[in-house]
């Protein structure tokens, strides 16, 4: 009924730097990564981990489209697993609730799982298994990382009444999104200088996040902060900023992502912070805990990429200067 959209390894590794699978182990175990869109820029790069690894682990892998619908990714899990082709799955989920059903599946089956990005079940912040069926977690828990993005607004804003902020957020109907939000106003509430004056939508796309901020400038021309939770976010806002005669090095800007773009930005002085991801490292991490399980090796079950990572949680320029060779672990 879903259209679903499979990418095998050999065209994958053109685009993710080639993985041939000729060092397969005898156990020639094959991987499925269910990406919530394998043309999310976020995605291609836990997959680019995911592929790393198994070219290290001698693991065949293949890539499945969820197109940012989370009725498609739950049918191609389903799919896959009535299949029979794979021995364990990574997924990026796009509900993280909804899914739950079809990670029980396979979990009855006997097949790892291991989500990634985000934990999978009613509590976001938590990131041991809630839902059987769910190996492991290899993921940072978002309020947590949305509360410290707000406290260093709060520092920026120290002195400046009112203190103008707009937020963009991914997509409110997500509740990973929702939770982010929520982090945001609790933070931010607490200090009557600072004032949301605008939220937008910006979906995980540059082009919409512009269009977003052009319509929030025609109601708003005073604006100190943009506190977003997507580099790919800021990318449009900086455009629609400078477009209204802004002189962005004078605003806060703090994005999420730790994306090569935001790395530059920030150097350069012209965005002032991003919430770190790694996704090529979770990727990596994700399919070693499948590969551990399968052949029968302890997991740990749940990996705050906060404490893993290679920087702290909160990118700054002063982060960046200690770490001089960091360039980011995707693009946008």
């Amino acid at each position: 009924m879903h259209r679903k959209v499979k990418l095998l390894l050999a065209s994958v590794a053109l685009a993710l730097g080639g993985f041939s699978g000729a060092s397969a182990l005898a156990e020639d175990f094959k991987v499925a990564f269910f990406a919530s869109s394998a043309q999310n820029g976020f995605n291609q790069a836990v997959y680019e981990g995911v592929v790393a690894k198994a070219k290290e682990m001698g693991v065949e892998t293949s890539i499945y489209d969820g197109q940012f619908d989370a009725a498609l990714q739950y049918s191609q899990i389903e799919d896959v697993l009535a299949g029979n082709q794979f021995d364990g799955f990574v997924v990026v989920p796009n509900d993280t609730v909804g899914i739950a059903g079809a990670v029980e599946q396979v979990g009855a089956a006997g097949k790892p799982l291991v989500t990634a990005l985000f934990p999978i079940g009613p509590d976001l912040a938590r990131l041991e298994p809630q839902v059987p069926g769910v190996t492991a977690t290899v993921a940072s828990p978002p309020a947590e990382g949305a509360k410290v993005q707000a406290e260093d607004v709060v520092k920026f804003c120290e002195g400046k009444d009112p203190c103008n902020v707009v937020i963009i957020i991914g997509q409110k109907i997500y509740p990973f999104d929702n939770l982010r939000q929520e982090a945001y106003l609790s933070v931010l509430g607490a200090h009557p200088n600072i004032k949301v004056v605008a939220s937008g939508e910006g979906n995980y796309d540059p082009d919409k996040s512009l269009t977003v901020m052009q319509d929030i400038l025609q109601a708003n021309k005073d604006i100190d902060v943009v506190l977003s939770n997507a580099d790919q976010h800021l990318v449009g806002v900086e455009i629609a900023l400078r477009n209204a005669g802004y002189d962005v090095s004078g605003l806060y800007l703090s994005g999420g992502g730790a994306s090569s773009i935001a790395v530059e930005a920030i150097r350069e002085g012209r965005w002032d912070a991003t919430l770190a991801y790694f996704p090529v490292t979770m990727g990596k991490l994700a399919l070693e805990a499948v590969v551990k399980k399968l052949k029968g090796e302890d997991v740990s079950v749940a990996v705050d990429m906060d404490k893993v990572g290679p920087l702290p949680a909160l990118v700054t320029k002063a982060v960046l200067d200690q770490h001089p060779d960091f360039k980011g672990e995707w693009a946008q």
